[in-house]
């Protein structure tokens, strides 16, 4: 149950005096909520300003440069309406003390300027200022009010993030409102670091930041910034500290030491396991035998051997009389995975079965019977095999692949489905430690750095868009000797939005293109392709029926095409290093030579030309995830929402590395003394994690 101190907080916008339905809908789009969601108080006093406009000491006209931001006040002289269907702005000419200024609408509505700037009348005037020879120039003045109301406005002003049909002003009066509704919270933090660091009380630090007194209040290392980053990742170890003490306090089935099946598959494998996946092996068959559930995140670079690993434990469990299942993010790598696994169980008695939406009804019914009755012994699928109807009779291992992918919940869900169930989530995208401790704080984790024996570095050149027939040419000489190409565009179609370049590469026109010089062998896949032509596509390029495949990024996880020897990545500039070092992982999966070939336009900037430099001369994807955090920042660093990551709103994880730190520690001083939070700071930390949204968390806690 919600604390009462939040109810508040958590309470629907609408309790705000004169937000209405039009301005829920503006407040919606702009907190991004589903449809069935409804922005609350929380939304409001946590979207903070990106910016200040300081009209405290504006500039006289005569001084100002263009772009400064001036306060004045003006009489109305005349009203220049653009002739009729004319494109030219609407013209109001004003006097001043300093002389006549001009205000400039485009696309106005006549009648609402006359009635806002009546001829004759006196107004205070703020906004950016613009000088063309000796005409003096405001466009779309950002304020406009009574000549009494001058002195109201020399303030700092906070800028927020905006959508359509909600203005600076108006949604500033709302937060403002909501922030008089905001109670004061019970102290949570340790009363000698908030003495230490300086840090005010929880409310008076959001006021701080929704109504600065100077500019630098809105930086980063302001102490009301820290105060709140420091809230949010305290809130966010501790979360994850409380399930993982939750979680081993399930006792799991002590897993004895069965090594007939993998000594079967040994034999068949066609090489030998590495030191590092021998290494990680050794470290899942210790927490299998332990008798406490397991709880292992397994990062591995891309080609790393990560599925042998899994399969390995799979079989330890299958010898133990259990059941596995392995979790994927789509349908394609489930099949991928299917095959690979099942070519070596089917020669060693183990029985494995496929689940996925493309199944018949009575397959997918037969096969849901077989598992519930124990008759397979490890099941491969999708998100599907979180369905109520998906009922085991012994799953004592479940193994999530592309862990970001999938949220926290989603791997509850599946583990839910037995009382005793080991977990080992995988990733291919290397995430860095601090990351890795705000996403994964409660699980264990193993590293498999080095690649199987036989596997090539893969070349990496970064080449300018003008020698675009270059590479064409070499790919019609890679096709003629039977290896594979990829074409990766960062678009499906021309974009509408003004602020996005036209000349970027359509993959739809691309694939036109390619079709009309290399025939038929061209299979395009993106994501606004329905999913069965986007996965007959797929597959026809992993198969025998094509050799090029135009895609976007969806080929970035789940695709194992040992044939593919050469990727382009058109307009390479554009993606992010994680991105560029998983789309180059679809090739070099093979003893061939690969080759990773980087298309950009030239110009690039200093961060761009940075990315490049760095895939271009590293293929170690820890070293390449650390760089692409600090040159992009926490919050884009594997993708958005999906991510699997956690949303902050106040912390950056690469600038509040320290702050992460002292929450970590403190959350193991915490819960040594008060494990299950029932003292006066243990039920303030409560009501921080309530606020954060980490209540589901404590409902499972509960429920286990």
């Amino acid at each position: 149950m919600r604390p009462q101190k939040l109810f508040t907080i958590f309470s629907d916008v609408n309790i705000v005096s004169g937000v209405g339905s039009n301005t829920t809908k503006a407040l919606k789009r702009l907190f991004r909520k589903s449809e069935d969601a409804s922005p609350i108080i929380r939304d409001l006093i946590f979207h903070l300003p990106l910016s200040v406009v300081d009209r405290r000491n504006t500039p006289p006209l005569k001084k100002a440069g263009n772009g400064d931001t001036v306060l004045i006040i003006a009489s109305v002289e005349s009203h220049q309406p653009p002739a009729r269907l004319s494109k030219a702005p609407y013209k109001v000419i004003c006097h001043t003390k300093e002389g006549f200024v001009n205000l400039i609408f485009f696309r106005a509505k006549a009648e609402y300027i006359k009635t806002i700037l009546p001829i004759g009348v006196s107004k205070t005037i703020s906004g950016k200022f613009e000088r063309y020879g000796e005409i003096l120039q405001i466009h779309h003045p950002d304020i406009i009010a009574p000549a009494e109301d001058f002195a109201k406005y020399q303030i700092l002003e906070p800028i927020y993030g905006l959508t359509y049909a909600l203005t600076n002003n108006r949604l500033s009066k709302i937060i403002d409102i909501a922030l008089e509704k905001t109670p004061n919270l019970p102290e949570w933090i340790d009363e000698h670091l908030l003495a230490r660091k300086g840090w005010n009380a929880w409310r008076q630090s959001l006021l701080a930041l929704h109504q600065p007194q100077k500019p630098e209040d809105l930086q980063a290392d302001s102490l009301p910034k820290q105060r709140l980053a420091y809230d949010e990742l305290l809130a966010n170890q501790l979360a994850l500290a409380l399930l993982r003490q939750s979680l081993q306090k399930k006792q799991g089935q002590a897993i004895g030491n069965y090594e007939h099946l993998r000594s079967k598959l040994s034999s068949l494998l066609p090489y030998r396991l590495t030191a590092g996946q021998e290494q990680v092996i050794a470290e899942i068959d210790a927490d299998l035998a332990s008798g406490n559930r397991m709880l292992r995140l397994l990062q591995g670079d891309v080609g790393s051997g990560k599925t042998v690993v899994a399969l390995m434990s799979m079989l330890r469990i299958v010898e133990a009389g259990g059941q596995a299942a392995l979790m994927c993010p789509t349908e394609l790598l489930s099949k991928q995975h299917f095959a690979f696994i099942e070519k070596f169980c089917s020669q060693i008695g183990v029985r494995v079965a496929l689940l996925g939406g493309g199944m018949k009804t009575k397959e997918y019914n037969a096969t849901l019977a077989m598992l519930a009755g124990g008759e397979i012994d490890i099941i491969v699928g999708t998100h599907a095999l979180l369905q109520d109807k998906v009922v085991f009779k012994n799953l004592l291992l479940a193994v999530i692949d592309e862990q970001h992918r999938f949220g926290v919940n989603q791997r509850l869900t599946l583990t839910a489905k037995a009382k005793d169930t080991h977990v080992l989530v995988m990733t291919a995208t290397p995430i860095p430690r601090t990351l890795t401790m705000t996403a994964f704080g409660d699980m264990d984790c193993s590293i498999l750095g080095e690649k199987p024996p036989g596997r090539k570095e893969i070349a990496t050149k970064a080449i300018p868009l003008t020698r675009i027939e270059e590479i064409l040419q070499a790919i019609e000489r890679t096709t003629a000797k039977g290896d594979k190409v990829y074409w990766i565009c960062p678009l499906v179609e021309e974009s509408e939005d003004e602020n996005m370049p036209s000349d970027l590469a359509a993959v739809e026109a691309r694939y036109i293109e390619f079709k009309h010089r290399f025939g038929d062998k061209v299979a395009m896949a993106h994501g606004r392709m329905p999913a069965a032509e986007r996965e007959e596509m797929m597959q026809g390029f992993a198969g025998d029926k094509y050799n090029i495949l135009v895609a976007t990024t969806v080929v970035e996880v789940g695709v194992d095409v040992p044939d593919a020897t050469v990727i382009v990545i058109e307009h390479s500039e554009r993606f992010g290093l994680a991105q560029l070092h998983q789309l180059r992982g679809r090739v070099g999966r093979s003893d061939k030579q690969s080759n990773c070939i980087l298309l950009y336009k030239e110009r690039l900037n200093e961060i761009a030309q940075a990315r490049l430099k760095i895939i271009r001369d590293s293929n170690d994807g820890f070293l390449i995830a650390e760089e692409d955090l600090r040159l992009r920042g926490s919050g884009d660093i594997l993708g958005t929402r999906q991510s699997g990551l956690p949303d902050f709103y106040f912390a950056d994880i690469e600038q509040n590395k320290e702050l992460l730190n002292i929450a970590a520690s403190d959350v193991k001083l915490i819960l040594h003394n008060d494990p299950e939070l029932k003292s006066t700071r243990g039920e303030a930390l409560r009501i921080l994690l309530y606020l954060f949204g980490y209540d589901e968390n404590i409902k499972f806690i509960k429920a286990g």
